[in-house]
Protein backbone atom coordinates (compact mmCIF):
# COMPACT_ATOMS: atom_id res chain seq x y z
CA UNK A 1 0.00 0.00 0.00
CA UNK A 2 1.34 3.42 -0.92
CA UNK A 3 1.80 6.05 1.75
CA UNK A 4 -0.53 9.02 1.88
CA UNK A 5 2.37 11.34 1.08
CA UNK A 6 3.26 9.34 -2.03
CA UNK A 7 -0.35 9.45 -3.20
CA UNK A 8 -0.54 13.19 -2.50
CA UNK A 9 2.68 13.77 -4.45
CA UNK A 10 1.36 11.83 -7.44
CA UNK A 11 -1.96 13.70 -7.37
CA UNK A 12 -0.15 17.04 -7.46
CA UNK A 13 2.18 15.79 -10.19
CA UNK A 14 -0.81 14.83 -12.35
CA UNK A 15 -2.55 18.14 -11.62
CA UNK A 16 0.59 20.00 -12.63
CA UNK A 17 0.86 17.93 -15.82
CA UNK A 18 -2.78 18.64 -16.68
CA UNK A 19 -2.48 22.37 -16.06
CA UNK A 20 0.78 22.74 -17.98
CA UNK A 21 -0.54 20.64 -20.86
CA UNK A 22 -3.70 22.75 -20.98
CA UNK A 23 -1.64 25.95 -21.16
CA UNK A 24 -0.27 24.92 -24.53
CA UNK A 25 -3.66 25.37 -26.16
CA UNK A 26 -4.08 28.37 -28.42
CA UNK A 27 -7.34 29.51 -26.81
CA UNK A 28 -6.87 33.12 -25.70
CA UNK A 29 -8.09 32.28 -22.17
CA UNK A 30 -5.38 29.67 -21.56
CA UNK A 31 -2.40 31.11 -23.42
CA UNK A 32 0.46 32.08 -21.14
CA UNK A 33 2.09 35.42 -21.71
CA UNK A 34 5.61 34.07 -21.23
CA UNK A 35 7.10 37.53 -20.75
CA UNK A 36 5.10 37.99 -17.56
CA UNK A 37 5.24 34.60 -15.83
CA UNK A 38 5.92 34.68 -12.10
CA UNK A 39 7.99 31.62 -11.14
CA UNK A 40 8.96 31.09 -7.55
CA UNK A 41 10.21 28.41 -5.22
CA UNK A 42 8.93 28.71 -1.68
CA UNK A 43 11.12 26.97 0.87
CA UNK A 44 9.35 26.33 4.15
CA UNK A 45 10.59 24.69 7.30
CA UNK A 46 7.77 23.24 9.36
CA UNK A 47 7.54 21.98 12.91
CA UNK A 48 7.43 18.18 12.56
CA UNK A 49 4.94 18.03 15.44
CA UNK A 50 2.44 19.47 12.93
CA UNK A 51 3.62 17.58 9.85
CA UNK A 52 0.41 15.81 8.86
CA UNK A 53 -1.80 18.79 9.71
CA UNK A 54 0.45 21.02 7.62
CA UNK A 55 0.52 18.61 4.66
CA UNK A 56 -3.28 18.31 4.73
CA UNK A 57 -3.68 22.09 4.82
CA UNK A 58 -1.12 22.61 2.05
CA UNK A 59 -2.72 19.95 -0.16
CA UNK A 60 -6.12 21.60 0.22
CA UNK A 61 -4.73 25.05 -0.62
CA UNK A 62 -2.68 23.92 -3.62
CA UNK A 63 -5.54 21.91 -5.12
CA UNK A 64 -8.02 24.77 -4.70
CA UNK A 65 -5.58 27.29 -6.17
CA UNK A 66 -4.98 25.28 -9.34
CA UNK A 67 -8.63 24.33 -9.71
CA UNK A 68 -10.24 27.71 -8.97
CA UNK A 69 -7.76 30.31 -10.18
CA UNK A 70 -7.17 30.74 -13.91
CA UNK A 71 -3.95 32.63 -13.23
CA UNK A 72 -2.39 29.89 -11.11
CA UNK A 73 -0.48 27.68 -13.51
CA UNK A 74 1.08 25.45 -10.86
CA UNK A 75 1.47 25.07 -7.15
CA UNK A 76 3.49 21.90 -6.73
CA UNK A 77 4.56 21.09 -3.16
CA UNK A 78 7.35 18.64 -2.34
CA UNK A 79 9.38 17.71 0.71
CA UNK A 80 12.96 16.57 1.05
CA UNK A 81 13.28 12.82 1.55
CA UNK A 82 15.99 13.10 4.17
CA UNK A 83 14.51 16.18 5.86
CA UNK A 84 10.70 15.98 5.69
CA UNK A 85 10.42 19.24 7.64
CA UNK A 86 11.74 21.09 4.57
CA UNK A 87 8.93 21.76 2.11
CA UNK A 88 9.56 23.30 -1.29
CA UNK A 89 6.77 24.55 -3.50
CA UNK A 90 7.14 25.31 -7.18
CA UNK A 91 4.75 28.19 -7.89
CA UNK A 92 3.95 29.45 -11.40
CA UNK A 93 1.52 32.31 -11.98
CA UNK A 94 0.32 33.72 -15.28
CA UNK A 95 1.41 37.23 -14.26
CA UNK A 96 1.79 39.61 -11.32
CA UNK A 97 -1.95 40.33 -11.26
CA UNK A 98 -2.71 36.61 -10.90
CA UNK A 99 -0.20 36.31 -8.06
CA UNK A 100 -1.65 39.29 -6.19
CA UNK A 101 -5.16 37.92 -6.72
CA UNK A 102 -4.06 34.54 -5.36
CA UNK A 103 -2.92 36.18 -2.12
CA UNK A 104 -6.45 37.51 -1.57
CA UNK A 105 -8.35 34.23 -2.07
CA UNK A 106 -10.18 32.61 0.85
CA UNK A 107 -8.26 29.33 0.46
CA UNK A 108 -4.86 31.07 0.59
CA UNK A 109 -5.86 33.19 3.58
CA UNK A 110 -7.08 30.05 5.36
CA UNK A 111 -3.77 28.33 4.64
CA UNK A 112 -1.68 31.30 5.89
CA UNK A 113 -3.76 31.74 9.04
CA UNK A 114 -3.97 28.06 9.97
CA UNK A 115 -0.34 27.25 9.18
CA UNK A 116 1.22 30.20 11.03
CA UNK A 117 2.14 28.21 14.15
CA UNK A 118 3.37 25.27 12.07
CA UNK A 119 5.92 27.22 10.02
CA UNK A 120 9.37 27.82 11.46
CA UNK A 121 10.74 29.70 8.44
CA UNK A 122 9.74 30.81 4.94
CA UNK A 123 11.99 31.83 2.08
CA UNK A 124 10.63 32.93 -1.31
CA UNK A 125 13.04 32.54 -4.21
CA UNK A 126 12.08 34.25 -7.46
CA UNK A 127 13.21 32.32 -10.52
CA UNK A 128 13.54 32.86 -14.27
CA UNK A 129 12.77 30.03 -16.66
CA UNK A 130 15.47 29.09 -19.12
CA UNK A 131 12.98 27.75 -21.68
CA UNK A 132 9.47 29.09 -21.09
CA UNK A 133 8.28 28.02 -24.54
CA UNK A 134 8.53 24.33 -23.67
CA UNK A 135 6.78 24.68 -20.31
CA UNK A 136 3.48 23.27 -21.58
CA UNK A 137 5.27 20.15 -22.87
CA UNK A 138 7.44 19.39 -19.85
CA UNK A 139 5.24 16.68 -18.40
CA UNK A 140 3.88 15.21 -21.65
CA UNK A 141 6.07 12.14 -21.09
CA UNK A 142 4.00 11.30 -18.01
CA UNK A 143 0.89 10.55 -20.05
CA UNK A 144 -0.35 7.22 -18.73
CA UNK A 145 2.01 7.25 -15.74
Amino acid sequence: MRSKTTIISRVFFFLLFFVLFSCGKKDKNTTIDSDKLIIRIAEIEIDLDFQQDYLDLLQEEAEASVRLEDGVIAIYPMFQQERPEIIQILEVYKNETAYKSHLETPHFKKYKTNSAEMVKSLKLIDMNAIDQKSMSKIFSKLDGF
